[in-house]
């Protein structure tokens, strides 16, 4: 065998030969990754662009001629959609928890306009059971548009498995209300009911120290008592009587018998079951509550003799006002370009100190929209909508001198209550040009208040304590670990006494009445709105839309269209908001629409206003009032 002897040349060209080839395969390979790399990357981006696509380019909807329009909103009503960010729905994901749904009141109002006129709608059906929390504005707002609907001759038609209070009075206003058998109408009456905790603070030896002004400025009630004081009892009554009274007899009306008969089965109720052999459906029906009892199926098929079968054979013609509204001009979301605007800011949730955050009012982002309509030469006039229980009097000062400020600029003022528009809110609204309220509003509440609570007691109970040393008498001042100084606490009062006589002054200003008349509406009481409008805290009764014409009315401009005032797109608030510390925030409020009594939702309510934060001087205008008190 023979061995190979390579000269020093021979082996350094095979070695360069080697490398070229190694080279070369190294180059290929890197070409094969950066073109699959590339490949994978574009096949991301158009699967990305393909799914945009497919969220935002839907198919055109086809309404069928003579259809029935479903009418079914899902979750609570309400005038402004929660802006969740995609992190919050990211983490509701993960947790397993629900991202709550809502349906706009004006998405329903509009649909329910439209079919009206539409030859291609021949019956309007009512399907509630998804329904959550709605205002009882709201509610007749809705019905007053089923009212309208029925002018045009078509047939209304509620159909359900089951009604509860909110769900029963809109069905009332169909011209047939149909019930499962194994159902029923489940009428209870509205109240306040709390939970007081003052033994068991005294038991924990926690201290409140409570400054407030006003003999109805009841927030505080439940930490320092057992139950509810006799004034706030018949200020409570007061209101509550006069909403039941008026949700009875919308429904009396409706339905065609005297108010006074809710109230004589709901409080006979294991009567009338006796005769209707404890079925609460068959009950309904004898009490003239329902108009008959049909299954599930049943319901389809008289449906059907109404409309007609779809094309596929499957259930009857329809179409869910969701999808209609894909066809019909919606209100407030497209002006013209040119022309003269009425402008509409919608604010709900208690008021804040800084920025929005989902469900809140924050001052500092309500008066850049506020300034947006003010700096806007098309905005002629502008209508606020506000539904809420107030909150920071600071917070609501501030938006209070932005709104002023549009005044002086010559562009007229109109207020819209919701459901509630009470102490801090009332605070805000009192200097409008026009105040409109529902029936059912909830205002007044002038008053405010300040709590402080300290633990000195409670630690000492288990062996702790707090001490030190300080330069003045107010060193420790906010440190809840020490006894309160009773300078510190004469300050808050008289803190408190000052911002209760501004707000007098602001409301007799703005209403043009004396201070002493204020004095015997105000202390912290709140008033419906028919007695409101009584006693002059309002100006007239109407919706929203009757606030925008006499918005318009006011600036002098007939021609006009409404413009809803955000600050910017809501699909950019929502990419802005995505890796923001104010995302993480936005995921709590995720939480509430879980499926909770009634009475655990209104203690949350309850507590929501001692986690207010954020008034400089700690100093709120504030009504304690639970929603659940007239909720379904």
């Amino acid at each position: 065998m023979r061995n190979l002897d390579l000269s020093s040349t021979e082996r350094e060209r095979v070695l360069k030969n080697l490398i070229t080839i190694i080279g070369l395969i190294l180059r290929w390979f890197w070409k094969l990754l950066a073109a699959g790399t590339s490949l994978a990357a574009n096949l991301l981006f158009i699967g990305f662009i393909l799914l945009i696509f497919s969220l935002f380019m839907k198919p055109p909807v086809t309404v069928p001629d003579g259809a029935a329009l479903i009418i079914a909103p899902r979750g609570d009503i309400v005038e402004e959609p929660t802006v969740i960010s995609p992190f919050s729905r990211l983490v509701n994901g993960f947790a397993g928890l629900p991202v709550p749904e809502e349906t706009l009141l004006q998405d329903v109002l509009d649909a329910i306009q439209a079919a009206a006129d539409d030859d291609r709608i021949q019956v309007l059906v009512l399907s509630l059971g998804k329904m959550g929390h709605s205002g009882l504005n709201q509610l007749r707002a809705i019905g007053l548009g089923i009212e309208r609907f029925k002018e045009s001759g078509k047939k209304v038609v509620a159909v359900d498995d089951q009604y509860g209070q909110g769900q029963y009075y809109l069905a009332s206003f169909a011209d047939e209300v149909l019930l499962n058998p194994m159902g029923g109408v489940y009428l209870r009456g509205f109240g306040v009911f709390r939970l007081y905790v003052g033994e068991l603070m005294n038991r924990l030896a926690v201290r409140f120290h409570v400054f407030k002004v006003g003999t109805y400025k009841s927030a505080v009630e439940p930490l320092v008592r057992d139950s509810m004081s006799d004034e706030d009892r018949e200020a409570n009554q007061l209101w509550l009587d006069n909403l039941w009274g008026r949700f009875c007899a919308d429904i009396a009306a409706n339905r065609g018998f005297e108010p006074q008969f809710i109230n004589i089965v709901i409080n006979n109720l294991p009567l009338y079951l006796r005769r209707a052999d404890g079925s609460s459906s068959r009950m309904a029906l004898e009490a003239n509550l329902v108009d008959s009892l049909k299954t599930r199926p049943e319901m389809d098929d008289y449906l059907t003799s109404l409309v007609g079968r779809d094309a596929k054979g499957k259930t009857f013609k329809q179409i869910h006002f969701a999808d209609y509204l894909q066809t019909v001009k919606r209100s407030h979301t497209a002006p013209a370009k040119q022309g003269d605007r009425v402008g509409i800011i919608v604010a709900r949730g208690n008021i804040v100190y800084g920025e929005d955050i989902p469900g809140q009012i924050g001052s500092d982002s309500l008066c850049r929209r506020i300034r947006l309509a003010r700096d806007d030469d098309r905005v002629k006039a502008l209508v606020l909508r506000i539904d809420s229980g107030g909150g920071s009097a600071f917070a609501s000062e501030q938006i209070r001198q932005e709104l002023l400020l549009l005044q002086r600029s010559g562009k007229p003022l109109v207020v819209s209550m919701g459901s509630m528009a009470a102490s801090g809110a009332y605070w805000i609204s009192a200097g409008a040009d026009r105040i409109y309220a529902s029936p059912f509003t909830l205002t007044g509440s002038i008053g405010i208040f300040g709590v402080f609570p300290t633990f000195d007691e409670t630690m000492a109970k288990i062996g702790m304590s707090s001490d030190g040393t300080g330069t003045t008498k107010l060193a420790g001042a906010g440190n809840p670990a020490i006894p309160l100084a009773p300078e510190l606490g004469e300050a808050i009062q008289l803190g408190v006494e000052e911002g209760y006589g501004r707000f007098i002054s602001i409301v007799a200003e703005g209403r043009d009445m004396e201070a002493q008349k204020v004095h015997e509406l105000a202390e912290g009481r709140v008033w419906d709105g028919v007695t409101a409008r009584e006693l002059g805290l309002v100006d007239e009764l109407g919706d929203l839309e009757d606030a925008v014409a006499a918005a318009a009315k006011l600036a002098g401009t007939e021609n006009f269209t409404t413009v809803l005032i955000r600050e910017s797109d809501p699909a950019f608030g929502l990419l802005r908001k995505f890796g923001s510390g104010s995302a993480v925030n936005s995921a709590l409020p995720l939480l509430r629409p879980l499926a909770v009594p009634a009475w655990l939702r209104g203690l949350q309510q309850q507590m929501e206003v001692f986690s207010l934060g954020g008034d400089p001087a700690d100093i709120y205008a504030h009504c304690l009032l639970p929603r659940p008190a007239v909720a379904f």
